[in-house]
């Protein structure tokens, strides 16, 4: 389906969603029951959640939150933050969760991948990778909300991933996530013509214009869209929103996406 090329990421920090600049300054923009409510009324397709200080405060996941979340949500979900085993990933499918994420873990505990994947298949599993370019211009992963520098590989833990099962990316590039600014198409090609699995895109989302680019140009499967999801424009106001899937029907038909 179509939105499922335009996924909202919604950050969550403690009970509330937040959401920040290149990893940075978050801003409170609501309450999370609210704006799955209301993105149940616009029927958008799926739905990410990534608790932003779960690893951070070495805190498991807010069930209680996210079981409440799980009822009131009508489309697909995926969840990311403070999974460090198989035990809290199974009790999160338990809890209606339909993807977890893995982000901070996937580099610590890779061998995870394979756990979960193992019972509940390649589908069940996002890896989470956090780039920002280094020094001399070249993208690396950071952990710790952008902090860290992890001295991995990009391209090399790509393969890894894959090879333990991960059936989808979630690559979100810290300078541009929260920008409006787009995306970095080239990187996303290389990508994209790297991994054999799909790619969802983060990071830098401002018009429908970018969400084609990635889909069309880039080859990306998925666009996470955090800021035009949750404010009304680029310096104004919180309006949980969602682009039109006229709109961005439209545009993709004259790529002959």
């Amino acid at each position: 389906m179509l939105q499922s090329r335009a996924i909202p990421c919604l950050l969550l920090n403690e009970n509330g969603l937040y959401k920040t600049i290149q990893f940075k300054n978050p801003v409170y923009v609501g309450d999370p029951i609210n704006a799955v409510k209301i993105f149940n009324e616009k029927e958008v397709d799926e739905l990410i959640i990534l608790d932003i200080t779960a690893s951070k405060q070495n805190r498991e996941p807010n069930y209680e939150l996210l079981k409440h979340i799980a009822s009131e949500c009508f489309m697909p979900l995926a969840y990311g933050g403070g999974i460090k085993n198989f035990q809290q990933a199974a009790k999160l499918f338990e809890l209606g969760i339909e993807k977890i994420s893995l982000n901070l873990s996937a580099i610590e505990n890779p061998n995870l991948i394979t756990e979960i994947t193992s019972v509940y298949g390649n589908q069940s599993v996002i890896v989470s990778i956090d780039i920002k370019k280094n020094l001399w211009g070249k993208y690396g992963i950071y952990s710790h909300n952008g902090t860290k520098n992890t001295r991995l590989l990009l391209n090399e833990f790509i393969k890894k991933v894959e090879s333990l099962g991960a059936g989808e990316l979630l690559i979100t590039n810290i300078e541009k996530e929260g920008t409006w600014s787009g995306f970095d198409i080239d990187l996303l090609k290389s990508l994209t013509s790297l991994a054999k699995i799909p790619i969802i895109i983060g990071g830098g989302c401002g018009n429908i214009q970018h969400i084609a680019d990635a889909v069309n140009t880039g080859k990306a499967s998925a666009v996470a869209i955090g800021s035009m999801a949750v404010f009304q424009k680029k310096g104004m106001g919180v309006l949980i929103s969602f682009p039109k899937s006229e709109a961005i029907e439209k545009l993709l038909n004259e790529y002959g996406v």
